[in-house]
């Protein structure tokens, strides 16, 4: 286990082969959708439907870089990590999730390492958002303190796997403690605490000139029939924290005209710009 954090801590700061020209600041903010894969569940009682009352039980796995021009953001990192890649660069798999591109190339790609990223935010703590958190551990890691306290206990939640998000342990860290975090201080991308899914669970805000606002969901939704129709799914931590949350995003929606993007639906994720091109 040191062995493959030590790989993934040298990956962070050492460039890739073959790395883009780095990338400069933007002049406005930018944010980037990148593959992270796929996730393919085998039971979705736990979401209370049906295999028939879905549009289609896939979900997507989609990471986020945030580029604005007083620095970088990573918001989720993947189900599957970078190491998990076999030479002939195969499709990766972890439990029921498969990606065909690592991530640390994904931003070579674009011009960024990850030791080039001052912040980590994670919607939560489960294996499906963490899979390459030990890339980021020198960038300042934005969380909870309970969530991060929950990450970290003994035994280890099953619902996540702790050697992807090790080396957060020594991480720079900045615990979150308002209801609303503003990362860079002009209002363009806030942090908002929707807790329920796990406890410390959060949201992501982002004021884009052209696009417009956009707020991307963790999974206060996985499906969007959930949202239709509003149901909890039964694994929740605290079913009524999130039915609270969600009560609070949506007015937050009507209120600032915001789209929400469900980061899990497969489908409107297919549609979605893919890096190298950019929302602004």
């Amino acid at each position: 286990m040191k062995t493959k954090v030590l790989l993934m801590t040298l990956l962070a700061v050492v460039s890739l082969p073959g790395q883009s020209k780095k990338a400069s600041a933007p002049k406005a903010l930018r944010l980037y959708v990148l593959d992270c894969g796929s996730l393919n569940p085998t039971d979705i009682s736990a979401y209370t439907f049906k295999k028939e009352e879905l549009a289609t039980t896939l979900m997507s796995v989609p990471c986020f870089l945030v580029a604005h021009p007083k620095g970088t953001l990573m918001w989720d990192v993947g189900a599957v990590p970078d190491s998990n890649f076999r030479v002939d660069g195969a499709p990766a798999t972890l439990r029921y999730a498969t990606t065909v591109s690592p991530l640390a190339k994904q931003l070579s790609e674009l011009g960024y390492s990850p030791a080039d990223i001052t912040y980590l935010a994670l919607s939560h703590f489960h294996w499906d958002h963490v899979g390459n958190a030990n890339l980021f551990s020198r960038s300042t890691w934005l969380v909870t303190k309970v969530e991060r306290d929950t990450m970290f206990a003994e035994p280890p939640s099953p619902r996540t796997e702790p050697q992807n998000f090790s080396a957060l342990k020594n991480a720079t860290t900045k615990f979150l403690t308002a209801k609303d975090y503003d990362v860079f201080g002009d209002g363009s991308v806030v942090i908002k605490a929707a807790p329920g899914h796990s406890p410390g669970h959060q949201v992501l805000f982002l004021k884009l000139k052209k696009t417009g606002p956009v707020v991307l969901s963790g999974d206060l939704y996985h499906y969007p029939e959930e949202r239709k129709f509003g149901r909890i799914p039964t694994t929740e931590f605290d079913g009524a924290q999130t039915t609270a949350s969600r009560k609070d995003v949506e007015e937050f929606l009507k209120k600032t005209g915001a789209q929400l993007w469900i980061q899990h639906d497969f489908i409107a994720n297919q549609k979605l710009k893919r890096s190298p091109e950019f929302y602004e």
